[in-house]
C-alpha cells in the first residue's frame, strides 16, 4: 500500500524489435522480434502480482505491441500516450541501414552538434524538444489519480526523462550529449521511479529513481540431449 501523495511508476523501454535486430533507423513502424516478444513475456511474468493500474504506451507499433503483451500477465488497460514516444529522427535515415555511409554521414552531424541544443539537421526533435517532453510527461503523470503506472517508451527519450528526473532544468545539451554516450537502457529494462506530493509542497523534487536499468534475462530455450 502507498502512503497518501505518493505514486510508483515504472518506465519499460519496449522488447527488440525487429529493426532493432537487423540495425535499422527506426520511424514509428515496426514490430518486435521473436527475442523481443519473449522480453515482453519476461516483464509481464516479473511484474504479474503488482497491482498496476493503467499501462501507458507509446502509440510507436514496437512500444504498443510490447505493452499488450505484457498485459496478457496484468490485466490491465493500456493507453496510448504520445509523449512516451522516441526522440524523432529526421526523415532522411529511418528505414536505413545504421552502418551505411549515408546514415553515419547525418548522425556524425547531428551527434557533433547536439551539445548546441536548438540544433535541427532537418525535422528531427532537439535537445530542448526532449527536455519540454520529459517535463509534460512528469507534470502529466503527477496530475493524474492512479498511484501505479506501468509506461512503455523508447531507449533516448527514458535517458532523457531519467536526467531531467535527477537534474530538473539544470540539465543542459552537454551534459545530456555525455551521460546519452556512457549509459545504457536495455531493451524491457524496468527503472523504477517515485512521485512524492509532499516533497513536492516542501519544495524538493518530487522525484526520485529507486532502480535503473534492471532487465534480468530470459532463460535461453533448452537444447535436447539425445
Amino acid at each position: 500500500m502507498l502512503y497518501p501523495g505518493k505514486k510508483i511508476v515504472y518506465f519499460v523501454r519496449h522488447g527488440q524489435s525487429a529493426n532493432n535486430a537487423a540495425n535499422v533507423r527506426q520511424g514509428s513502424a515496426g514490430s518486435l522480434s521473436e527475442k523481443g516478444r519473449a522480453q515482453a513475456e519476461f516483464v509481464g511474468e516479473r511484474l504479474e502480482n503488482v497491482p498496476i493500474e493503467v499501462i501507458l504506451s507509446s502509440p510507436y507499433e514496437r512500444t504498443q505491441e510490447t505493452a499488450n503483451v505484457i498485459n496478457e500477465k496484468l490485466h490491465s488497460h493500456v493507453e496510448l500516450l504520445d509523449i512516451l514516444a522516441e526522440r524523432k529522427n529526421p526523415s532522411e535515415i529511418v528505414g536505413k541501414d545504421a552502418d551505411s555511409d549515408e546514415v553515419k554521414k547525418i548522425m556524425d552531424v547531428i551527434d557533433r552538434s547536439f551539445h548546441d541544443g536548438n540544433f535541427r539537421y532537418s525535422d528531427e526533435e532537439n535537445f530542448f524538444d526532449l527536455k519540454n517532453r520529459a517535463h509534460k510527461l512528469l507534470d502529466t503523470l503527477a496530475a493524474r489519480k492512479e498511484k501505479r503506472f506501468l509506461c512503455v517508451s523508447h531507449r533516448i527519450f527514458l535517458k532523457m526523462l531519467f536526467s531531467y528526473i535527477n537534474q530538473g532544468e539544470d540539465i543542459d545539451s552537454n551534459e545530456f550529449a555525455i551521460l546519452d554516450y556512457n549509459t545504457k537502457v536495455e531493451n524491457t529494462a524496468i527503472t523504477i521511479c517515485e512521485y512524492s506530493y509532499w516533497r513536492k509542497i516542501t519544495k524538493k523534487n518530487p522525484w526520485k529513481i529507486l532502480a535503473v536499468n534492471d532487465y534480468g534475462k530470459v532463460a535461453p530455450a533448452p537444447t535436447s540431449v539425445i
